[in-house]
């Protein structure tokens, strides 16, 4: 793709600066309209190293009011993002609807220079340029504008700025060992961004080449094609474009509907006590050992109101360090999580290696109450089967071990639940009027709880569907689960 693109003339210098001055006054115009109509907009700016991204940068921003955009500088990921999954210190600095955000630098250079220094193997490659296109995709399919431009200078001219750049000893620190590398093996490094941008270049998010020899004229050819394709997304919006349904490509495990599962399981108090006690103390030695091999754990409990969900966390968390584990409690987003993409809040929330994240409520409820509520339209919370999917191989490629339960009773026994809540003062918090309405809405959410068990429930990712009318037979169901699973991917 890089072999094959031709430049463009360039124009006068006359026409430049006047060209530049309309499209500099039409850039802040824009940034209102992204504002009011609550556009969130994603400006990648790749390339050679001293190839100016970061002072056409500068000049891009100059007419911008700084309250609507952010600028990140993303070069290597630091100590705390290498504990995390690749796309995580990505994800968390995605823009908020009607915000700009400019990344100097991207996913991009870190994959490429990780792969030409021999960090990652090329299966690892070819792995992450996956999860990039998804990541992309997912963007776009969610209300997202991604501009993507790669700033382009032949050998013989990085070589000079690199060099005077190294002369100055105000700038020497502007040139890295990447940059350097780049020119000793541009050749090479030319082959690896070649194949890189033609992977990676889709109708989500292509990719554009700016003519970097000259500062201004680089900064004339950037604002045009985001203009233009801020234009399009604005344009799109108004017709509530709806971004199509991806076919699932992940092999399913099969799991029979909530009406087929036997809920008469039980287990004798005598034996509760002595399970429990053994569970949990094998569970914290496992505890042990995964933050010794820095393996990630993401357990992930959703269920009907009054199942037991509360109870079983509180086993599982007592036989852990708390130093190593959270629980996250989620309810209906904030303001914050609200404007961004709705996995936006649980990316932030996932752990780093060797630590243990428990969610009380999930992702899962695009495809419930957002579903049943009509917080979301039918396009999204159809298309977030394969989402969900696609985020969930994100946590196992990065090695974690993946653990999520349903907690299912039955309609009799929620009843008897809501009844002995509402009846008992010290337990009345924990019944709301919304509890009352889901109820009313059981064989809804029963038809929308059996289809997301059939379009989620992966190899790497199964569901386990605890019976929950005895609630300390799910409590020991539980610990079991968790446990094989850990010793299964620890290799016991």
């Amino acid at each position: 793709m890089l072999k094959e693109w031709v430049k463009g003339e360039r124009p006068s210098d006359e026409e430049i600066s006047e060209r530049l001055e309309k499209a500099r006054a039409a850039l802040a115009a824009k940034q209102i309209e992204i504002k009011e109509k609550g556009l969130p907009v994603l400006v990648i700016l790749d390339g050679w190293g001293a190839a100016g991204k970061g002072s056409v940068l500068g000049r891009v921003i100059k007419g911008l009011d700084p309250r609507f955009f952010k600028c990140e500088t993303l070069s290597q990921p630091t100590s705390e993002e290498t504990r995390r999954p690749f796309l995580y210190r990505y994800f968390v600095r995605i823009p908020a609807a009607g915000k700009i955000s400019f990344f100097d630098g991207s996913w991009m250079g870190e994959v490429t220079a990780r792969y030409m220094s021999g960090d990652i193997s090329e299966k690892q490659y070819h792995s992450h340029l996956i999860s990039i296109k998804r990541f992309e995709r997912q963007l776009n399919d969610n209300g997202y504008l991604v501009v993507k431009f790669f700033f382009h200078i032949d050998e013989k001219v990085q070589r000079k700025r690199i060099e005077a750049l190294l002369e100055d000893k105000n700038t020497r620190w502007r040139v890295s060992k990447g940059d350097l590398q780049q020119n000793r093996h541009y050749k090479e490094t030319f082959k690896v961004f070649d194949t890189y941008l033609e992977t990676t270049n889709q109708f989500a998010a292509p990719w554009y080449f700016i003519d970097a020899e000259s500062r201004k004229w680089s900064e004339l050819q950037l604002t045009e094609i985001l203009l233009s394709s801020i234009d399009t997304a604005l344009s799109n919006m108004e017709s509530q474009k709806s971004a199509p349904q991806i076919q699932n490509i992940f092999p399913m495990k099969h799991i029979p509907k909530l009406s087929e599962i036997s809920l008469d399981k039980s287990i004798s108090e005598e034996e509760y006590k002595k399970t429990l006690d053994s569970l949990q103390k094998r569970l914290g030695e496992l505890h042990n050992e995964l933050y010794r091999k820095k393996i990630p754990v993401v357990i992930a409990y959703e269920g009907w109101d009054a199942a037991g969900k509360g109870g079983n966390i509180k086993r599982v968390a007592a036989a852990l360090d708390p130093r190593g584990y959270e629980v996250h409690p989620i309810a209906g987003p904030e303001p914050a999580e609200k404007s961004r993409h709705y996995l936006w809040r649980f990316w932030n929330r996932l752990p780093k290696d060797g630590h243990i994240a428990i969610f009380d409520r999930t992702w899962y409820g695009r495809v419930m109450v957002e579903r049943l509520e009509n917080l979301c339209t039918e396009n999204d919370w159809k298309r977030a089967y394969n989402e969900i999917n696609e985020f969930e191989k994100e946590l196992a490629d990065w090695g974690a071990v993946i653990v999520k339960f349903w907690v299912h009773i039955d309609k009799d026994t929620q009843l008897a639940r809501f009844t002995d809540r509402q009846n008992t003062p010290e337990k009345q918090w924990k019944i709301t009027d919304e509890d009352w309405r889901n109820r009313e809405k059981w064989d809804q959410y029963e038809v929308a709880v059996d289809e997301m068990l059939q379009k989620t429930s992966t190899d790497f990712a199964p569901w386990h569907v605890l019976e929950s009318n005895d609630k300390k037979y799910a409590r020991i169901r539980a610990l079991q689960i968790i446990i094989k699973s850990i010793e299964k991917k620890l290799g016991k």
